[in-house]
């Protein structure tokens, strides 16, 4: 409504609009609909009267219309929505619901796992119905509005071991080392695993919490808030649904953390005290593939409940999710009843597996 506000006021007005759309001059504007250009290169604002305000640009300074925000004053509460190239486009995706994603704001942390996994998530999302559903609540959880900066600092550490792990097979850990340019044989320590033993430990760590962010918002799906049913079907009185996939899912949380437990603080001595300080970077690489297997059964789930979260909404997602929705669906039915789950969070898994991961 805010929105058409501004339109409609500016309609009848050719040059305001284009003065709008440049930025090359002033913007007269009401108190009940002030448009306004990027505060950054507004040098200030000067009320005239109780309707009119007088936004004076900085010298030399012009717009482009991907810049423009709209600040709606609406008694004291004030909304600002993001301009994407026109006005118009604003009542087809609400910006609104997507904020967490936004460049600017993922951008100025500047930490670049941060910044892809925003901007991956504004492709996937680009055209979905559902992010134009009207906003009753102020903030979303943490497992849902952090998702670039819990997603991104576990991208960064495994960007960070793949480095590790590269140098480590292109380097050389013979003992002794032979340099037979320089006639030279050195007895040193290249054959400790240190290097890869933290790597190892890191990379549990970093993807067991994508795991642990992925269980709270299974959690929160099986919650009945934000218009879903409890535990995700129609007639929960008379069936557990969803439950108890998230309980499982809470276990493997759980041992996920206990696998976590750093390897590489632990040495035992050996060879009669000669092997005093070892890596013990095997036990660190067995715990970690244990870990990343627990987090694809994790995100099996997580599709699981998604998809029949999804099968309760009207409105649908963008043109990948709905088709990752239909491909879904050829492999797991929606759940109407009660029902042994295991083979359907088993094809989940699997599906996770061969069709997203291999794909």
């Amino acid at each position: 409504k805010a929105a058409n506000l501004i339109i409609k006021k500016f309609q009848n007005n050719s040059l305001a609009v284009e003065k709008a759309f440049t930025g090359r001059a002033n913007i007269l504007a009401n108190k009940s609909g002030l448009l306004v250009i990027n505060e950054e290169k507004i040098n200030s604002f000067n009320k005239i009267s109780d309707d009119i305000t007088i936004a004076t640009l900085k010298n030399n300074c012009k717009v482009k219309k991907g810049e423009m925000i709209a600040t709606i004053k609406i008694i004291s509460f004030s909304v600002k929505l993001l301009f994407i190239n026109k006005i118009q486009k604003l009542f087809l995706k609400n910006a609104l619901i997507i904020n967490p994603f936004q460049n600017n704001v993922n951008s100025i942390r500047n930490q670049l796992g941060q910044v892809e996994v925003a901007a991956r998530f504004r492709n996937i999302l680009e055209g979905s119905n559902m992010i134009a559903r009207k906003k009753s609540h102020v903030q979303d959880p943490y497992s849902f509005r952090c998702i670039p900066q819990v997603f991104g600092a576990s991208k960064d550490a495994i960007d960070y071991c793949a480095t590790i792990l590269e140098r480590e097979i292109n380097a050389v850990t013979d003992n002794p080392t032979v340099f037979v340019d320089e006639d030279d044989v050195v007895s040193a320590g290249n054959f400790h695993g240190q290097p890869v033993a933290l790597a190892m430990d890191f990379l549990a760590i970093a993807v067991a919490e994508l795991g642990s962010i992925s269980e709270r918002r299974v959690f929160k799906l099986v919650s009945g808030t934000r218009d879903l049913p409890p535990f995700l079907v129609a007639n929960s009185g008379l069936n557990s649904g969803f439950m108890i996939p998230q309980y499982t899912a809470a276990s493997i949380v759980s041992q996920n953390k206990q696998l976590c437990t750093p390897a590489s603080v632990d040495s035992v001595d050996s060879s009669n005290g000669q092997e005093d300080h070892v890596s013990m970077g095997a036990n660190a690489a067995t715990k970690l593939y244990r870990v990343i297997e627990n987090c694809f059964v994790l995100q099996g789930i997580e599709l699981f409940n998604a998809a029949q979260a999804m099968d309760f909404r009207d409105e649908k997602s963008s043109r990948r999710i709905q088709e990752l929705r239909e491909s879904y669906r050829r492999h797991v039915p929606f759940v109407s009843q009660d029902c042994f789950m295991q083979p359907w969070i088993n094809k989940s898994i699997d599906f996770v597996k061969y069709n997203l991961v291999m794909n």
